[in-house]
């Protein structure tokens, strides 16, 4: 974190090179975010390098109140919800082959053709049960769940207290576990949330 801290400040100073260092250090973390995001991998890159040019140009605005990965991940969610919301689209799509993998760990325990096809169903159920979250609730799941933040990292990517954060993510899974409450799926529950 220390050297993070220098190179920030070389980069404020107009140190190019210091910010190529975190370019590179954050690049492949931040493309794969995004991806799961926009489920585009072009266009995440596209989304990313957006990001890093904004936050170049917006660097004198950076804190240091958190990490510098926590503020340009902030900035590259916001770039790809804008860039979703000026082509219309519905929302927010997680990555098949994640959601595939918590599900096959905990609902498929042999490959016997009405396992595959259970999977195949909770998955699709699960996928359409996401889509349906309230936007604000479906991406604080996500980053929690999926990208694995903090609910101190949330809340500073998500500009709202903890409190909010914990409420979200709680609500997220009381819907979710409705709207499985009707499949014998408590394991299940306790491996993907």
């Amino acid at each position: 974190m220390n050297s993070e801290k220098s190179l920030i400040n070389l980069v404020k100073k107009g140190d190019k090179k210091a910010y190529e260092v975190l370019v590179l250090q954050y690049q492949d973390r931040l493309v794969f975010s995004v991806y799961k995001f926009l489920k585009d991998y072009e266009l995440a890159q596209d989304i990313a390098q957006e990001a890093f040019v904004k936050a170049f140009k917006n660097i004198e605005k950076f804190r240091g109140d958190s990490s510098f990965y926590t503020w340009i991940y902030r900035i590259a969610i916001n770039t790809a919800k804008n860039f979703l919301s000026s082509k219309s689209r519905k929302s927010e799509i997680y990555d098949d082959e994640i959601m595939e993998l918590k599900l096959s760990e905990s609902a498929v325990t042999s490959e016997n053709p009405e396992n595959i096809l259970e999977a195949e169903e909770l998955r699709s159920l699960m996928m359409d049960a996401i889509q349906d979250l309230p936007d604000d609730i479906r991406t604080t799941l996500s980053l929690r769940e999926f990208d694995g933040l903090s609910y101190e990292e949330i809340a500073e990517v998500q500009n709202c207290p903890i409190g909010t954060v914990r409420s979200r993510i709680h609500k997220g899974r009381e819907i979710l576990d409705k709207t499985f409450s009707k499949y014998n799926m408590s394991n299940l529950e306790t491996n993907l949330i």
